[in-house]
């Protein structure tokens, strides 16, 4: 598994290891060691490590990913995969990557052009944002003294660990090249995604300053492109139900 000292792999590892499978996890920086989880360094951008990672593996959970680099990643790891016989490789996208006129979401879809195109056996899986990567988004309009509202700008953000429990059942099955997308079970604006956090946090709720984003991202944006099809996989996690278990912490 690359990727898996990350938000989705920190917890898709443990589910793996419950299912009585040994994970290698394969990283930049070492971790601990545990029963079945093994640690081994290596870059998927440079390419360093990845072929050695790769010796004796059959399934390969791509992760890993960044603002940059995750074709180049792929195009590494594919590479690696094909060498050293891999019967399985599962590749995590981004929900809209091949719609989204922005450089992050072009990335995304271009590994998944060339994990589809490697001659590896592969599954794509494409998700929704995750609760905690829209929370600091959230967190750092709701300090401003007007809450900026983008017009038509909408999320349907989704649990990580059913993203993580859905892709558990992908690597324990057969490849099945690009399958539903996961996401969450509400489509939400900007500002109600604010005043679910106002509410939950007891925050003075802001006033709206609406917003037009320009060009093709505010048509695309505007259009849903961001958003999953009909047939999507929808989670059953809540936003309010994230931030109500988040209270412990600070939001």
């Amino acid at each position: 598994m690359t990727g898996g000292t990350g938000t989705i792999g920190s917890r898709a590892v443990p589910m793996l290891g419950t299912a009585g499978q040994e994970v290698r996890v394969l990283s930049r920086h070492l971790g601990e060691n545990g029963p079945g989880i093994t640690h081994v360094r290596a870059d998927t951008v440079t390419g360093e490590g990845v072929a050695k990672a790769l010796d004796g593996i059959e399934v390969v959970l791509h992760l890993a990913g960044g603002a940059k680099g995750d074709d180049t990643a792929a195009q590494n790891l594919t590479d690696a995969a094909k060498a050293a016989g891999v019967k399985h490789l599962i590749l995590i996208s981004v929900t809209g990557a091949d719609k989204m006129p922005i450089g992050y979401f072009h990335a995304k879809a271009a590994a998944e052009q060339i994990v589809a195109e490697s001659g590896v056996p592969y599954t794509i899986i494409r998700a929704a944002q995750l609760h905690d990567f829209v929370l600091p988004v959230i967190r750092a309009m709701g300090r401003l003294p007007l809450l900026p509202k983008p017009g038509g700008l909408r999320f349907e953000p989704v649990a990580v660990e059913e993203v993580a429990r859905r892709l558990c059942e992908v690597t324990l099955g057969h490849p099945e090249g690009r399958v539903a997308d996961i996401v969450g079970p509400e489509v939400l604006t900007v500002r109600e995604l604010a005043d679910v956090f106002y509410e939950e946090t007891r925050r003075h709720r802001r006033l709206s300053l609406p917003v037009r984003i320009p060009g093709k991202i505010g048509r695309a944006y505007r259009a849903g492109d961001n958003l999953a099809d009909d047939d999507a996989l929808r989670g059953t996690g809540t936003w309010r139900e994230f931030l109500a278990a988040s209270m412990g912490a600070e939001v």
